[in-house]
């Protein structure tokens, strides 16, 4: 049929709005399968608070029988089977078959169209809310083409005025020669965009400085000028820039002071981490050892081995934090050496939990990733050790008993993604941003051990090996954190120097 091979969606509607006939298009535009429309109701394609004004309207139509657009300067809207609604465009055009009444709508989609007038009311609005002065000329009569608000404030005119005046009029310091050669580098291709100071002149002929920003663009077929135009008055005044200058320099000394203040915040909170963050584990590990004395018996066994695990564990947590201060010392000073090297992911990861599986609260478990065996890595071991420990522990660490601890490897072409997956406390909205800021808590687990230093340490670790960390939290939910590993093509192990 002659309907299957056009581009708008056609549908034959009879006396009493039922859809008799649809052509290809239609379907597909309302989102019916092949002659999914036939026997429907027009209804069913009308937004629902137009029905009962639609039905009224269409059957007066039919009735009076005449060709003509629907809805002329009305935004229309039709209703996909989805529920979907999209802006369209009818054509109406009635007829008389077998001596019944019939209307074929001719159907356009017009999605993409209001999209376009949409952006270009966008820019239209950037172009004339702009605070600066937009000018808009022929590159060859000079004459004005648009203005935006912004100059017309400050020049005075019109744009009724400005439509019959060239650029010069307002530019008194430039000829026509000079300002052909001013453009000559852009009409020539020696250069995208001149800038250069000038002097502007108002209705009232006061003239004010200005910098002028001028490159050329086309509007269709017609190469035009466009120059933005800044009024650098306050610039020229000495004794305001005397003053911004001082401004300046109190705000900078402002800003000295504001960092060196944090800077001893940040060692007072050091010191205190410190002290805290050891002397915790250190009265647990004297207190168990008090105790392993008080057990001499033989059936006493069980005891002094929850002792002697509380003491592996707390001697386990000090080599971490140490690890981790030593880690922050070498990335201030520079002095990071790394290895890179091939090595199988799965040992580095049995060795990650093995050493984790001691810090395990009651009931949780580690799920191990699957279908890792074979993927061989090429990086610093010690470092992704470092970093995976650090995820591991600290989803240990901030998550409830009798949780799991989830490990997921995704291995792409350019690079390999392990994921650490927890049900714990996750980390609140507001806090998210500062997470791997040095010595950050969030505010859900300030009571919780922790020294803020971790986050940071990996994150500076993994981009001075062009990997990174992200992360995805929701308070009460749990996170998952990503270490990002760029897939390189093996070769001699190196040292670099971070």
């Amino acid at each position: 049929m002659l309907s299957e091979v056009v581009y708008e969606g056609i549908l034959i509607v009879n006396d009493q709005q039922v859809i008799a006939a649809s052509n290809t298009m239609a379907n597909e535009m309302f989102g019916y399968p092949k002659d999914g429309l036939n026997g429907q109701e027009l209804q069913v394609l009308i937004p629902k608070k137009a029905r009962n004004q639609h039905k009224r309207d269409a059957g007066g139509f039919i009735k009076k029988g005449e060709k003509r657009e629907m809805g002329a300067d009305l935004d229309l809207f039709g209703v996909r089977q989805d529920g979907s609604e999209f802006p369209l465009e009818i054509s109406l055009n009635p007829f008389v078959l077998l001596r019944k009444r019939y209307v074929m709508a001719i159907v356009v989609d017009i999605t993409e169209r209001k999209k376009a007038e949409q952006a270009i009311d966008h820019w239209y609005r950037i172009f004339n809310e702009s605070l600066n002065e937009i000018y808009v000329f022929d590159v060859n009569t000079l004459q004005f083409l648009n203005v935006n608000h912004g100059a017309q404030r400050n020049l005075g005119h019109s744009m009724q005025e400005l439509d019959q005046m060239a650029i010069l009029d307002v530019m008194p310091e430039l000829s026509k020669e000079s300002f052909r050669r001013l453009v000559w580098p852009l009409q020539n291709s020696k250069s995208e965009k001149i800038d250069f100071e000038s002097v502007f002149q108002r209705k009232d002929k006061t003239q004010y400085p200005v910098e002028v920003h001028l490159q050329l663009s086309k509007i269709a077929k017609k190469e035009v000028c466009v120059m933005i135009v800044l009024d650098i008055t306050d610039r020229k005044n000495y004794t305001q820039r005397l003053e911004q200058t001082v401004e300046e320099r109190t705000q900078q000394l402002s800003e000295a002071l504001k960092a060196e203040k944090k800077l001893n915040e940040l060692k007072t909170k050091f010191l205190s981490l410190v002290s805290h963050e050891f002397k915790t584990p250190l009265t647990s590990i004297l207190t168990s050892t008090s105790l392993l004395s008080k057990y001499t018996e033989t059936d006493q066994q069980e005891k002094r081995d929850k002792h002697i695990t509380t003491i592996k564990s707390k001697v386990k947590y000090l080599d971490n934090i140490l690890s981790d201060f030593l880690s922050v010392e070498r990335l201030d000073s520079g002095k990071v050496r790394y290895n890179i090297t091939s090595f199988p992911l799965s040992k580095l990861i049995n060795e990650v939990i093995y050493d984790s599986n001691t810090l395990l609260k009651e009931g949780q478990r580690i799920l191990y990733p699957k279908d890792i065996d074979g993927i061989n890595i090429t990086f610093d071991e010690k470092i992704l050790a470092l970093a995976l420990s650090n995820l591991v522990l600290n989803a240990i660490k901030y998550s409830s008993e009798g949780t799991n601890v989830r490990l997921k490897v995704i291995n792409g072409k350019k690079q390999l993604k392990i994921e650490v997956i927890d049900k714990g406390f996750g980390i609140p909205q507001e806090d998210q941003p500062f997470i791997f800021d040095r010595y950050f808590r969030a505010s859900n687990v300030l009571t919780t051990q922790g020294t803020g230093i971790g986050l940071n340490t990996v994150r500076r670790h993994m981009q001075n090996l062009e990997g990174d960390i992200c992360f995805k939290s929701k308070q009460g939910e749990g996170s998952t954190f990503t270490l990002t590993i760029p897939i390189k093509p093996n070769g001699n192990e190196k040292d670099s120097i971070g």
